[in-house]
């Protein structure tokens, strides 16, 4: 589950920055927002949402979990331990709120610029929340 995770993420980072990138791209050349445009946010939120369920079904079974259950002060004292158990699901899951919001306020958006500003803004938010707290450690480890 743990290795599912991490290979998701790179697909969720790339689709992400892409999205970020078209929104900004859109957004300063005035462009028309298209199906297209359309189906890169859907797309970003449909696998930053797969991978939230993959993360927490891994947190749920992970030895982070379990040790910030049995002696969170412990947990706490230990930086990289704080970031597995504490930090890293936490901003994931804020990240999440943040892009799922940018979906639901663009759809109430009649402009172009006023939709790929919305996109722009929620899910360039919710990909500094992800790069935040990504392990880096253990993905290139």
């Amino acid at each position: 589950m743990k290795e599912v995770h991490s290979y998701w993420a790179y697909l969720v980072l790339a689709i992400l920055i892409f999205a970020v990138v078209n929104a900004i791209i859109g957004l300063t050349q005035k462009k028309q927002f298209t199906d297209k445009d359309l189906r890169i946010g859907l797309f970003a939120l449909i696998v930053s949402h797969i991978q939230l369920l993959i993360g927490l079904a891994w947190y749920f079974m992970s030895p982070w979990f379990t040790a910030l259950k049995e002696d969170a002060a412990t947990v706490m004292a230990n930086k990289a331990t704080r970031l597995l158990a504490v930090e890293h699901p936490t901003m994931m899951i804020i990240a999440i709120i943040l892009i799922t919001i940018g979906w639901s306020k663009h759809k109430k958006k009649t402009e172009s610029g006023a939709k790929f500003k919305t996109f722009a803004i929620f899910y360039g938010l919710g990909l500094l929340c992800i790069l935040s707290r990504i392990p880096w450690g253990n993905w290139f480890s």
